[in-house]
């Protein structure tokens, strides 16, 4: 396997994975995002068995060992399976999260204590700002959280929008069809009554770019596309009574 490098926004660098064994014959793809500034920032961190890929990614941007936080939109394994991993290689480095995941898991799971965050913190790295956005079960996982980078008005929306297939580091085109099609393939999203208003709240945002988990980043009007998914999920919980 390779992973592949491409900054999609200033400093905001997407390292990437296909994995062609995860929804054949497509593949998917595994990303993680290393924002840069002082402190620099790693959003996801791979699953253990693919740690030597994305660290010998990272080194080509920076020394691995100066990294300073760690983060991820939920618990599981392709999102924090290396967090310790990268603990032992960055002496200085912490996990951050919300209060969720830290005391249900975090505290426990992580080799150093993790630093809490509360709703709309803003995590200063030195040139980039990273605000904590709390999504409970969006897409799933009760400790959700995303960041939105002020700076350069980029969402790291980890598993929304996810999709199938191996394209290009960022795209201005249709990220809705092939969400929609991955969600009928995997059905991977917790859907409840509160998963449209969570999404607008996100549009509110209105980035500029979408940083995804699995598939392209998306270069344009973001709270249009965010709407739209909102909208999906929306037509998916009435139709299976979720909102009832």
């Amino acid at each position: 396997m390779e992973t592949k490098i491409a900054e999609i926004a200033d400093g905001i660098y997407r390292l990437s994975t296909l994995v062609p064994e995860v929804a054949p014959p497509d593949g998917f793809t595994f990303n993680q995002f290393l924002v840069k500034g002082e402190e620099a920032l790693l959003f996801h961190t791979g699953p253990r068995r693919m740690f030597p890929l994305v660290q010998a990614a990272v080194a080509r941007i920076m020394p691995p060992e100066k990294l300073r936080w760690i983060s991820f939109g939920h618990v599981e394994a392709d999102e924090c399976g290396a967090m310790n991993d990268w603990l032992g290689v960055a002496q200085r480095a912490e996990v951050t999260h919300g209060a969720t995941a830290c005391f249900v898991s975090l505290n426990d799971l992580a080799d150093r204590p993790p630093r809490m965050l509360e709703e709309d913190a803003v995590l200063d790295l030195g040139g980039k700002r990273l605000r904590f956005l709390p999504t409970p079960h969006l897409p799933h996982g009760w400790e959700a959280g995303l960041f939105h980078e002020e700076a350069t008005g980029t969402l790291l929306c980890g598993d929304l929008f996810s999709q199938v297939g191996d394209g290009p580091a960022l795209t201005g085109g249709d990220i809705l069809g092939p969400a929609i099609a991955a969600e009928d393939m995997f059905h991977a999203s917790s859907l409840h009554p509160e998963s449209g208003a969570l999404l607008r709240r996100l549009a509110a945002l209105r980035p500029q770019k979408l940083a995804l988990m699995h598939g392209p980043s998306f270069e344009g009007d973001g709270r249009a596309a965010l709407l739209a998914l909102a909208d999906d999920y929306d037509r998916r919980a009435h139709s299976t009574g979720a909102t009832h």
